[in-house]
């Protein structure tokens, strides 16, 4: 198994990981509006500070990981170089999991940034073919 496979395995983790952080995570109401399964969407909603930032992270996580999936598979497929599929796959994750931690921690230009690095990752996968 490839490196870069390794990476879509664990990038699928990262909506839950963003997920777990919003429906369990720290915040200054977390004891008296403890999560609620029964209605986890209308809960979520109403939410605020981190765990709405985390849940917009595991949004925008869902959202990119489609792109992500198919630049990799497109490169493989087309037998672009194992070694910078791989690099391009790392770089992807390392920006995706800095992505989540600053939405979380509300580091809205850092964020900007690392979430264009991902970006650009999954675009230059296109261009290694």
């Amino acid at each position: 198994m490839s490196i870069a496979i390794i990476c879509v395995i664990l990038a699928g983790f990262l909506p839950i990981i963003a997920a777990g952080i919003a429906k369990f995570g720290p915040t200054e109401n977390s004891a008296s509006d403890p999560y609620d399964n029964n209605q986890p969407r209308e809960w979520l909603a109403k939410q605020t500070g981190i765990r709405a930032r985390a849940n917009a992270a595991q949004a925008n996580t869902f959202e990119s990981l489609p792109f992500f999936y198919v630049a990799i598979a497109i490169a493989m497929i087309l037998q672009a170089p194992q070694a910078r599929i791989d690099v391009l796959a790392i770089a992807y994750l390392l920006a995706r999991v800095a992505y989540i931690a600053c939405y979380v921690m509300d580091w809205a230009n850092l964020r900007t940034f690392v979430w264009l690095i991902g970006f650009a990752c999954t675009v230059a996968l296109f261009f290694q073919i």
